[in-house]
């Protein structure tokens, strides 16, 4: 990264992590696979919020993601000969301890580099109660940084696409309020994100190439705000049109995508091939951002525990039954019953099955209490006892174990100048990174015309999927769930089949709860958002599927009338 302000050549930002647990060998890859100006590492997520913030209760100097300073001890040196600059959010909760790690690191391997970080976001004592409480910082006091001369930058909670808003403006000189071009860093940095999922990984049309082991994607940024997605050349996977649509669907909802420095237009996105595993973005548009910042707040639930009940063969509704009622008298004889109490019956079973696995259902009961022992000690005595005196077959597939804290995430907001985002610079000196000067209050954009329906023909009762792609993912208790198709004749056919009381139809687990559609059609795409159907977010694991990561593909799974002209 040459850091030069006004600076015309593209900047090419890599992405070696999608998540905390991510692929770890992908920083070497990504420095050795092809040339790089910035490689960047996204470590941060809700859950990984909570998790770090039980590790700092016990440790008050944790707080940071480990395995990033792991891969750095392989590939610092690999960075520095390269001139490559690293920016990643692994500082989590304890920026500056990991920045502190990093320069320990450093001088034992013998290696010059200059290490900054950003701080800032943590408003934890402003939320009585809360374990970890945490602003969504932008990408400037990155840029900051850089333009001082860091090598390395670790941040604590930024947004995911700052990571990538923060290089750019610090190479292009980008002022505050050149809004169409931070979004359209915004819009790459979103793609970008999540790693391999812009190359062919968790991509609903997998069978198409590179599942296998996808390569970690990268962008080439340009002045203007546009950017091509690509790769590095022999790596795995595939990154054409569809699978970055499918990213940019991904934890979105509607065609305001608002973040600390812009709100970027969705609806306005084009996405074109650029050749062979290039796809260009551009026309991307924005907006001055929201008067408030996002904060993250993480809270301990209480405790949890699950018992799974093993029922085989026949009268499957009736076995289930006979167990429920013993649970319930139990738990009223002990005078212990648990706060909440939750049962659910999988019919993985198969009628005249061939083996005695395809034979059984599975019943869950998961149970939460503020006490630890309502969902330990006396669940455990409660299943274990009904061991030869419940239905026929009776058998777990593990005890039920001590119970676990849950946690809880809740969305705040906060005025920005509430919130002291600050550079430290590798130098020690200490950088105010001012709040954005306009702001503009997030409004709805009107439903976009819908192209003009196919014409009736015959059709074919068959899944959704044969026609059309989907990502699903969490934002706390709400789940999105974006679908897009690849010609305009479906697109004329799915603006019109797969409305809001189509897609309750199709997934009835939202039949009584808030949905919201949000067409896209320069993405041939509808985006759904479904509130309240993660419960209190994936830490608190509501539903079997905690993070909504299938619920794309189970809707894809649906049968529907589909034109057979499409198939």
């Amino acid at each position: 990264m040459k850091g030069v302000k006004g600076a015309k050549e593209p900047l090419r930002i890599g992405n070696a992590s999608g998540f905390h647990g991510d692929r770890f060998d992908a920083m070497r890859e990504m420095l050795t696979g092809g040339p790089l100006d910035v490689l960047t590492g996204d470590y941060l997520a809700e859950l990984t919020m909570l998790i770090l913030g039980r590790d700092r209760l016990k440790d008050p100097g944790a707080g940071y993601a480990r395995t990033f300073l792991r891969q750095l001890e392989e590939c610092l040196g690999l960075a520095h000969d390269r001139g490559v600059k690293i920016v990643s959010n692994a500082g989590g909760l304890n920026p500056a301890g990991l920045a502190d790690a990093v320069r320990t690191l450093a001088d034992r391997l013998g290696i010059p580099v200059r290490v900054a970080h950003v701080e800032g976001d943590d408003l934890t004592a402003a939320h009585p109660g809360a374990l970890a409480a945490h602003a969504y910082l932008g990408g400037f006091g990155i840029a900051e940084c850089l333009r001082a001369g860091a090598d390395v930058v670790v941040t604590g909670r930024v947004t995911d696409a700052a990571l990538v808003t923060g290089p750019a403006a610090a190479h292009f000189g980008w002022a505050p309020t050149q809004y169409d071009r931070l979004a359209g860093a915004v819009v790459a940095g979103h793609v970008l994100e999540c790693g391999a999922q812009a190359t062919g990984g968790n991509y609903a049309f997998f069978g198409e190439g590179g599942a296998l082991r996808p390569g970690f994607p990268l962008a080439e940024l340009h002045e203007d705000g546009s950017s091509v997605v690509t790769k590095h050349p022999g790596t795995g996977g595939l990154v054409d049109v569809g699978t970055v649509t499918a990213q940019l669907l991904y934890e979105t909802a509607g065609a305001r995508y608002a973040g600390p420095e812009t709100t970027a237009r969705l609806d306005t996105v084009r996405l074109t091939r650029d050749g062979p595993d290039r796809v260009r973005i551009d026309g991307v548009r924005g907006e001055a951002p929201p008067p408030e910042l996002k904060v993250g707040v993480n809270r301990l639930g209480g405790f949890r525990n699950e018992v799974v009940f093993v029922l085989t063969g026949l009268e499957i509704p009736s076995k289930a039954a006979l167990v429920r009622q013993q649970m319930r008298d139990f738990f009223a004889a002990s005078g212990s019953r648990p706060a909440e109490v939750s049962w659910d019956l999988a019919r993985t079973d198969r009628p005249d099955a061939p083996t005695e696995e395809t034979a059984s259902a599975l019943l869950r009961l998961v149970v939460r209490d503020p006490e630890q022992e309502k969902v330990g000690r006396v669940l455990s005595a409660a299943a274990v006892e009904l061991a030869l005196s419940s239905y026929p077959g009776f058998h777990l597939p593990a005890p039920p174990g001590k119970g676990a804290p849950y946690g809880v995430f809740e969305a705040a907001r906060v005025p920005r100048d509430a919130v002291d985002h600050v550079a430290v610079l590798h130098d020690g000196r200490r950088v105010p990174v001012p709040a954005a000067r306009d702001t503009a209050v997030l409004a709805d954009v009107p439903e976009p015309p819908l192209p003009e329906p196919l014409p009736p023909g015959p059709v074919r009762r068959a899944p959704l999927g044969l026609v059309a792609g989907a990502r699903s993912g969490d934002k706390g208790g709400d789940a999105n769930v974006g679908v897009w198709v690849r010609t305009d004749d479906a697109w004329r056919w799915l603006a019109h089949e797969l409305t809001t009381d189509r897609f309750r139809e199709l997934i009835p687990e939202a039949r009584d709860l808030p949905v919201t559609r949000h067409p896209l059609p320069n993405l041939r795409a509808v985006n759904f958002v479904v509130e309240g159907i993660l419960g209190e977010g994936v830490a608190a694991q509501h539903r079997f599927d905690p993070q909504a990561k299938a619920l794309g593909e189970w809707l894809r799974a649906r049968h529907v009338d589909i034109p057979e002209v499409l198939l």
